[in-house]
C-alpha cells in the first residue's frame, strides 16, 4: 500500500483520505471506514485511479450519494471511489441530456423539468446519483431509468472505457449488467427525454415528490427501499400485514410510516439493520411462504 500511495499522490487525482468513515457518505449515516477513500476530480482521474488499482490488484468499490447502501460496521477493504464534484457536469441539447455519474438525480430531475422536458418526473424524490441510478435501474411511480436511458459511458475494472446502449445495459427490475456480469463505474449517462409543457412537467414532478414525502420516512436517515417487491405482492404491504412496522433492534427501526424502510433512529449500527432484515425475512416466510430479497446493497467486511 505504501508504494501505491506514493504513485497515487503523484497523480493528484483529487481528495484522498485514509480510514474515512463511510457513515459520512451514506444516507443511512451508517458505515465503518474505507481503507482508502478517493473523490476523483474528473473522468480522466477516475481512469487513473482504476489503472493504479488494477496494477496493485486492490479491491475497489464505487459509490455516489450513498443511498441504497448499507456499509458494514467493520468498514470496506481496499479503495472506495466516490463520484461527486468533478463528475457532476450537465449538458442539455434539445431533448437529449448528458449528466455526469456524480450528478444528483433529484437536482437533474428539477433542472430538466424547468426546461420543459418530461420523462424524469418519477426521479424527483430519489436521493441517488446519476451513476448509482443507472447502475441499479432506479425507478418509481411506474417508470425507471431503463425507460429513458439512451446510453451510458462506463469504465470497466480492466481499464476499458466504453459507451453501452440501453440494450447493452441488460436492464431488469432494479438491476443492470454492472451488478453481476461486468462490474464497472458509470461515468456519464445520456437520456432521451420528450418535450412537454413546463408547467405540467413541474406540476407532475411535484405531485410525485410530495407523495414520497407523505408516504416515506425521509425525515430520518435511511437507505430507501430495503427489499425488492416480490411482485405481484409489495414488500411494504407484506411487512405491514405481518405486524412488523415499528419493530426495533438497537438504533434501527422498521419505519412506522412505510414498512419497506428501515430508519436510523439514533446511533444505529449495520448489525442492527441486518438483524431487522433477517427478522423480517423470517417472519414473512413463516406467514406468507415468500422469500424476501434485499434491494439495498450490503457491502464491506463481514
Amino acid at each position: 500500500m505504501e508504494q501505491f500511495m506514493r504513485e497515487l499522490n503523484s497523480l493528484q487525482v483529487g481528495t484522498v483520505k485514509e480510514n474515512e468513515p463511510l457513515a459520512n457518505h451514506t444516507t443511512m449515516k451508517i458505515g465503518g471506514p474505507a481503507d482508502l477513500f478517493i473523490e476523483p476530480s474528473s473522468i480522466e482521474k477516475v481512469k487513473a485511479v482504476m489503472e493504479l488499482v488494477k496494477k496493485y490488484q486492490l479491491p475497489w468499490r464505487a459509490i455516489g450519494r450513498g443511498s441504497n447502501l448499507l456499509v458494514s460496521d467493520k468498514g470496506v477493504p481496499g479503495v472506495v471511489i466516490k463520484l461527486s464534484k468533478g463528475l457532476d457536469h450537465l449538458f442539455i441539447d434539445g431533448e437529449g441530456v448528458t449528466a455526469g455519474g456524480g450528478h444528483p438525480l433529484i437536482v437533474l430531475a428539477a433542472q430538466v423539468s424547468r426546461n420543459g422536458l418530461k420523462g424524469l418526473e418519477f426521479a424527483g424524490g430519489i436521493p441517488a446519483s446519476v451513476g448509482g441510478a443507472v447502475y441499479m435501474n432506479a425507478g418509481a411511480h411506474g417508470s425507471d431509468i431503463s425507460a429513458i436511458l439512451d446510453r451510458a459511458h462506463i469504465l470497466f475494472e480492466d481499464g476499458l472505457m466504453q459507451w453501452l446502449s440501453n440494450e447493452d445495459m441488460a436492464f431488469s427490475y432494479r438491476t443492470s449488467i454492472l451488478q453481476n456480469e461486468r462490474p464497472g463505474i458509470v461515468l456519464e449517462a445520456v437520456f432521451k427525454l420528450n418535450k412537454g409543457e413546463r408547467a405540467e412537467v413541474t406540476k407532475n414532478m411535484k405531485i410525485f415528490k410530495d407523495y414520497r414525502r407523505e408516504t416515506q420516512p425521509w425525515d430520518r436517515p435511511c437507505a430507501g427501499s430495503i427489499f425488492r417487491n416480490p411482485l405481484p405482492e409489495y414488500a411494504g404491504n407484506l411487512i405491514e400485514k405481518a405486524g412488523l412496522k415499528g419493530h426495533r433492534i438497537g438504533g434501527a427501526q422498521i419505519s412506522d410510516v412505510h414498512g419497506n424502510f428501515i430508519v436510523n433512529i439514533g446511533e444505529a449500527s449495520a448489525e442492527d439493520v441486518l438483524g431487522l432484515i433477517d427478522h423480517a425475512k423470517t417472519v414473512i416466510y413463516d406467514k406468507f411462504n415468500i422469500n424476501m430479497e434485499t434491494e439495498v446493497e450490503i457491502i464491506g467486511r463481514k
